[in-house]
């Protein structure tokens, strides 16, 4: 039976001490790379520059997480490396994550178009929130990826 989870934490990269970031970037590779058979580089210079969104079950384990970016170095803003652990999946936890990440670039980036780079076969899911579409699907990491924007104009 899975844990509830309790707790969401938004935090800086500057908030994470050794361990807390080495269970972070553990929790995305084991997703990410491991879990989904992709080598791609996860660790791709971003993360200084993002807030990031922990979601905690009972048991202190990272059960979700999201990391959320305001326009910067000519960037537009953007929400992304959106994972479930296995055993909260199919109970609403990315639809939680996603509204929270939705909440907190409203509040921190009011106006902002964002961009987020899905699984292609989550582009339905992300349509929820009222994202697009925009252009062809990519290979990233050999998973179909379409780029899809929230909020621009045009």
């Amino acid at each position: 039976m899975t844990q509830p989870v309790v707790r969401f934490h938004w935090q800086g990269f500057d908030g994470f001490d050794a361990l807390s970031l080495y269970d972070m970037l553990r929790f995305r590779q084991d997703i990410f790379i491991v879990e989904q058979n992709s080598a791609y580089p996860d660790l791709d210079g971003l993360d200084p520059a993002c807030d990031h969104l922990l979601a905690w079950d009972t048991d202190g384990r990272i059960a979700g997480y999201l990391r959320a970016c305001g326009p910067h170095a000519g960037q537009p803003a953007f929400l992304g490396r959106i994972a479930i652990a296995p055993a909260h999946r199919g109970g609403g936890l990315g639809r939680r994550l996603v509204t929270e990440g939705m909440r907190h670039m409203a509040g921190q980036h009011p106006g902002q178009p964002i961009r987020i780079g899905a699984q292609q076969h989550l582009a339905r899911f992300y349509e929820s929130f009222g994202f697009r579409t925009m252009g062809a699907p990519y290979d990233d990491g050999g998973i179909a990826h379409v780029t899809m924007w929230h909020g621009l104009k045009g």
